[in-house]
């Protein structure tokens, strides 16, 4: 099923996104916890790719087996940072070959060791170059994007991200998947902003529960999210117990969710870490609420 058709129906839903194992012996027991994620029968799951694509191998393991074992539809990342075309061509291939639908674009994080690399003679610098890749190619692809509520790190200011981030649309999108962030209200202003940017794709908002107090510096470092009070006196006060900052995470997760869906949100992404317990009970918190 194309999530363009999904985010059409009129249902509020909730999806998962999981990652891929980094070594042949952990594969196992990541794809077990995918079933299990897969078994909570979720509106869509995606699969991502790995910094520098390092994990792409498995991902379209991971997509295919939760596709034909589970019946979910999948959304499978493909990164192009540092990537020649003809790989890319390949991995486009090489879904199409698996019967996957959808495919999240994205330029990829830069590793410290692509970071002090000569990126000059590299094929992709954005994730709109893919776009324009996987749009010739001829394959039949619902193409998702990412977008940053607050701002993409490597821009100057919100007005230029918006700019790019149309520009991205324009070449193919059909819908934006948001990076993490822990105020809604900065989603709401960014929703205001990028439709009167003439952005009008379906947007879905990504909510990355923190079950651990270890988790906010990382989470700050890769997004550069903006910690409210609340939730920085949640970490204060609980962090250091792992049972009750779990419990304190997903009770703060699902009340961002009940909040977007009061407010006209439709469908939300939520960054399981391949954690099921998480993924069951945030999804258990809104039983009646999805119907």
């Amino acid at each position: 099923m194309k999530l363009s058709e999904l985010f059409k129906e009129n249902k509020l839903s909730i999806s998962f996104e999981v990652f891929p194992p980094k070594t042949d012996t952990a594969f196992d027991s990541v794809k077990t916890a995918t079933e299990e994620i897969a078994k909570l029968r979720p509106a869509f799951m995606s699969v991502t790719y790995g910094a520098g694509g390092g994990t792409s191998r498995y991902t379209l393991d991971i997509a295919r087996n939760i596709k034909e074992q589970y019946g979910v539809p999948t959304l499978a990342h493909l990164t192009c940072v540092s990537s020649t075309r003809e790989t890319v061509r390949e991995r486009i291939e090489d879904m199409k070959a698996a019967g996957i639908q959808n495919v999240m674009a994205l330029r990829g994080d830069l590793t410290p060791e692509l970071e002090n690399t000569d990126r000059s003679g590299w094929h992709y610098k954005h994730a709109i170059d893919l776009i324009h890749d996987i749009k010739s190619s001829g394959a039949d692809f619902c193409i998702g994007g990412a977008c940053y509520p607050e701002i993409h790190p490597e821009s100057t200011n919100q007005a230029e991200d918006i700019k790019y981030l149309k520009e991205k649309v324009d070449a193919g999108c059909s819908f934006l998947t948001t990076q993490m962030f822990f105020d809604n209200n900065l989603l709401y202003n960014f929703l205001y902003k990028i439709r009167e940017a003439g952005i009008t794709v379906p947007i879905i908002p990504g909510i990355m529960p923190i079950t651990n107090g270890n988790q906010v510096e990382r989470a700050i470092k890769l997004s550069g999210s903006f910690m409210p009070q609340r939730f920085k006196s949640l970490v204060d006060k609980f962090g250091s117990s792992p049972a009750a900052m779990k419990q304190a995470g997903i009770a703060y997760a699902t009340d961002q969710i009940i909040d977007l869906y009061a407010n006209g949100i439709k469908n939300v992404h939520v960054y399981s870490m391949n954690k099921p317990d998480v993924a069951e009970k945030i999804q258990a918190n809104l039983s009646d609420i999805l119907g």
